[in-house]
């Protein structure tokens, strides 16, 4: 486990590297726990982006890093790489309906550059097959959210306990198979069939600066990154940072 003396400060406030950032789900949970987020991602988010926010293909930057040793500015990198290749929607409806697509799975590169920087880091993924390990698993549930979003975690270099994850307090509201059901979450991907709108999605999963759907359906709750950032930065001994 990394330790307080060893890790790299800006300002008091150790940095994280948020790659493919989109609108800035996670970056905004690390800032909450106590970071200071640099956000990197193929598409300009930078209007919108909460953080500093650099527009590139997030492995090339990521190598770029560490070939001119630059990655040592930070304590962690998060990513969230595309996961179409591997998740239960494209592997499961989209393809019994002739949606699917073909994806580049762009894990494997991530993990290798990832473990040459030698930084801990988090690999957020949806449930599906995508080949990470499941670490951490996290859902709105845990976090009293409107939304549940389940979502696993590959933790690199660190580890910590899984949270109990709670029983949901009834369906996911919507259109499933024909039938109208209610129900305290919202769905948050996706158009029609009883898909949240806009604002709903945001009130769900505490993300007020878009309201871009595409950007909305793409994001995390920040309560996940949040807890998680809180965790590693306390088992690091570095909890009064947040």
């Amino acid at each position: 486990m990394t330790h307080s003396t060893d890790i790299p400060r800006d300002h008091e406030r150790p940095a994280l590297l948020d790659l493919f950032s989109c609108i800035g789900g996670a970056g905004r949970g690390y800032d909450r726990a106590g970071f200071r987020v640099d956000g990197v991602d193929i598409v300009d988010r930078s209007a919108r982006y909460p953080f500093a926010f650099r527009q590139g293909d997030a492995l090339a930057v990521l190598a770029e890093l560490i070939d001119s040793g630059e990655i040592r500015r930070y304590a962690m990198v998060h990513a969230s790489p595309p996961c179409q290749h591997g998740c239960a929607l494209t592997i499961g409806t989209n393809k019994s309906r002739g949606w699917g697509r073909t994806h580049v799975q762009l894990i494997p590169e991530l993990r290798a550059l990832l473990e040459a920087s030698g930084l801990p880091y988090v690999i957020e993924q949806p449930n599906g097959k995508a080949p990470v390990r499941k670490d951490v698993y996290l859902c709105g549930e845990m976090f009293g959210l409107g939304v549940l979003r389940h979502r696993n975690f590959e933790l690199g270099g660190w580890t910590t306990t899984q949270p109990e994850h709670l029983k949901h307090r009834g369906y996911v509201r919507g259109w499933r198979h024909g039938e109208y059901r209610d129900g305290p979450y919202v769905a948050a991907y996706g158009k029609g069939g009883g898909k949240a709108t806009v604002p709903e999605m945001q009130a769900a999963m505490g993300i007020d600066w878009t309201d871009v759907r595409e950007e909305l359906t793409e994001a995390i709750p920040p309560a996940f990154t949040e807890w998680l950032g809180t965790r590693f930065l306390t088992l690091a001994g570095l909890e009064a940072a947040a």
